[in-house]
C-alpha cells in the first residue's frame, strides 16, 4: 500500500510534533561534556525508572528549541537543561547537570511539586507488587 504524497507529508509533520502530557525535555548540543556525562550516568536507566515512566525523555537540540513547539518560561542558555513540561508548557527546570545523585533528587522534587507524582512512593509500591 502506498500513501499519497500529501498524506505521507502530513503524517511526517505530525510525527515531528511533541507528544505532550508530562515530559522531561533535555536540551543538549554537540560537544557538551555534561550532556555526555549524563548519557553515561543516567540515560540507559532513565526510561526504566518511575521518573522515566512518569516523564518520558525528549531530546531537543539547543538550536531547535525555539521551533520545538514547547512553551518555555525563558530561554535556554546552558546545556544540558532539563525542562519538565506538561502539555508542552514549562513547569520547572534543572539548568546544567549536577551529577547523578543530585539529578535524581532534583528531578524527584520537581515531579512531586509540579505534578504530585512521588517517584519514591511509586518505586516502593512497584517493588512490593
Amino acid at each position: 500500500m502506498r500513501l499519497a504524497p500529501a498524506l505521507a507529508a502530513a503524517l511526517l509533520w505530525v510525527a515531528t510534533l511533541p507528544a505532550f502530557a508530562v515530559e522531561l525535555v533535555m536540551v543538549e548540543q554537540p560537544g557538551c561534556a555534561y550532556c555526555r556525562q549524563w548519557d553515561r550516568e543516567v540515560s540507559v536507566e532513565y526510561p526504566k525508572t518511575a521518573e522515566g515512566r512518569a516523564a518520558p525523555l525528549v531530546r531537543v537540540q539547543l538550536r531547535e528549541v525555539e521551533d520545538s513547539g514547547y512553551d518555555l518560561a525563558r530561554p535556554v542558555n546552558y546545556t544540558p537543561t532539563f525542562v519538565l513540561v506538561e502539555d508542552g508548557i514549562e513547569l520547572a527546570r534543572i539548568e546544567g547537570y549536577p551529577g547523578e545523585d543530585f539529578f535524581w533528587g532534583l528531578l524527584g522534587m520537581m515531579l512531586k511539586a509540579q505534578t504530585g507524582f512521588d517517584p519514591v512512593a511509586a518505586s516502593t509500591s512497584q517493588n512490593e507488587g
